[in-house]
Formats: structure tokens, sequence, C-alpha cells
């Protein structure tokens, strides 16, 4: 029995070893995932490089597109979305008081209480989801050996990515080391689709809103922009809470556009996800939107924010290594 399915659990056991890595060791643990998404955002350009330069320099100058990019996206962000945020922060207690004091909306006694509690949770939950989603986005560049490590083990991951899969791939018994070698190739294809469209869908979701809030006249339209942005990167859940938080905060301003405003978040979200997203992955990634969300709320409990965004990636591997394990099953 052992022998006929010794590859299968032993990559089992490597499963449930990688979710207790996460779960004992959040930081090491994201810190690694970080390298591999970085290297797969890189290997194609880093590939085309390698034809024509030493695979080590192509690896080198990709990083250093990569780091340039990065520089300029945070002077960009501290320059002008962090004073914008501060100051939609601190509009917040007036904004509260403005969706009350909305007409017909504070007749009721107890649906103003029950509005009031509502607002402030919602309030604090926008406002911390906003902050939680920079510091993911940014913290670990904060720290200089988290950066390092990343820095590196991204670099000899683009550098020697095939020989470090070969020699994974021969830990495992001589008849399956094609097998592990096919199951690595399909995953790292699915997190780079992944990885590469939630990319595209963010940045592109971000000008369309800001362009959308800036032609209307709306105020914090890089707030907005900001928001609806990260929110791609929490499926499902992430754009229909930037939905709501930006047509309620239209409603305020300008009641008369709040039915303009949903009926634009409507339209953009189902092209994003019926024409766009489809385009960029097709059906490679194949989960259903149950499980989808299922997974980002697992991993919102177990490891906050970090566990909502690494969620859809994690529950690509595990879905890769069940159809593994099920499919050489029936060939022992």
């Amino acid at each position: 029995m052992w022998n006929r399915h010794k590859t299968s659990i032993i990559v089992g056991v490597a499963i449930i070893c990688l979710l207790a890595a996460f779960w004992y060791m959040p930081s090491f643990a994201f810190v690694f995932f970080l390298s591999v998404l970085l290297t797969l955002l890189l290997l194609d350009l880093v590939d085309k490089m390698a034809l024509k330069l030493p695979r080590g320099l192509a690896a080198f100058l990709g990083l250093a597109g990569f780091l340039g990019l990065l520089l300029g996206l945070v002077a960009i962000v501290s320059s002008t979305f962090i004073p914008t945020l501060s100051e939609f922060t601190n509009e917040l207690p007036r904004l509260a008081s403005n969706i009350q004091n909305m007409h017909g909306w504070t007749e009721s006694g107890i649906f103003k209480t029950g509005l009031n509690e509502a607002w402030a949770e919602a309030s604090n939950f926008i406002t911390d989801a906003i902050r939680s989603s920079l510091l993911i986005a940014f913290s670990v560049f904060n720290k200089f050996i988290d950066f390092i490590i990343i820095i590196f083990l991204s670099f000899y991951m683009l550098m020697d990515g095939d020989k470090i899969k070969k020699f994974v791939a021969r830990l495992f018994p001589a008849k399956d080391v094609k097998r592990i070698s096919l199951l690595i190739d399909r995953i790292l294809l699915s997190l780079r689709l992944y990885v590469r469209s939630q990319l595209a869908i963010c940045v592109l979701t971000g000008f369309i809103v800001y362009g959308y809030f800036t032609i209307m006249d709306l105020p914090f339209a890089s707030v907005f922009a900001v928001a609806s942005a990260i929110s791609e990167f929490v499926p499902v859940l992430g754009p229909t809470v930037a939905s709501c938080f930006g047509i309620l905060m239209t409603a305020i301003y300008d009641p008369e556009l709040a039915i303009q405003t949903a009926i634009f978040y409507l339209v953009m979200t189902q092209i994003n996800h019926n024409v766009v997203y489809p385009a960029i992955v097709g059906r490679s990634l194949n989960l259903h939107p149950v499980a989808i969300i299922l997974s980002i709320i697992l991993g919102g409990e177990l490891l906050g924010a970090a566990g909502m965004f690494l969620a859809v990636p994690f529950m690509v591997v595990i879905r890769h290594v069940i159809e593994d394990i099920n499919e050489h099953s029936h060939l022992m």
C-alpha cells in the first residue's frame, strides 16, 4: 500500500506542512510566497532577455526594473494618495452626519439608531481595510531584512528556477519524477496567470474609477480608485464592498448621481469579470465562486488581511495537488 501511494502521500504531507507553515510561521511563509509571486510576475520578461543575455544578468535587470517601478509608485503614493487618504479619514465624521441627515432617513428612531451603528461600523471597516491593504503592499518593503530576502529569493528563482524544479522532482521516486515536474509546472502556470490577471484588472479598475470620479467632479477620486483597485485582489467579495462604498459616498455628495454610479459599478464589474478576466485567464484556475468566498473567509480568520490576499493562490495550489493525487490513484 505504501509503495503504491508513496508519492501521493508525500505530496499530501507536503501541502499539509505548507499549511502549517502559514499558521505557525506566517511572516516566513508570507515572505516566501511573495518571492514566488514576484518571480512568476517577472519570469517571462527574464526568459526573453535570457535569449540574448546571460541568465543571471537577465534576472538582475528584471529585478532592477521592478525596483525602479516600485520606487516610482511609492513616490507617487507618498505625494498624492496619502494626503488625500488623510483628508478623507478626517472627513468621515462629517460624512456620517450627512448620511444621517439625508431626507426621510431620520424620521424613525429605530432606523436612525440602526443606521448610526451600521455607518460607524462601515466607516471603521472601510478605513481599516484601506490602511490594511496599503500595509500589506508596503510593510514587507519597509523591513530591510524582509526586503533583502525577497529580492535574493526572487533572483535565485529567476536564475535557477529550472534547476530548483528538477531538484525538488528528484526528491521523489524515479518513476514519479516526470509526474512531479508536470505538477509543479501546472501550479506555477496557474499562479502566473492569477498574478498577472489580478494586477491587470487592479490597474484597469483603478484608472476607470479614478476617471469616472474625476469626470463627475466627485471628491477623493484617488481614494475610491485605490480602494476599488485593491479590492480586486480579494475576488468576489472585494469588488462588491468597494462598489457599495463608492455608491454610498456618491449618494452623500450628489444623491442624483447615486443611481448612475450604481450602474457604472455594475457595468464595470460585469465587464471585468465576464470579459476582461476570462480573456486574460480563461478557465485555467477552475475555482467555483463558493470555494473562493470560503477560502477568503478562512484566510481572513487565520491570517487577517494577508490571509485574504493569499487565499485564492493557495486554493489554486491545493486544487492541483488534489487533482494530481486523484488522477494517479486510479492508475495504481
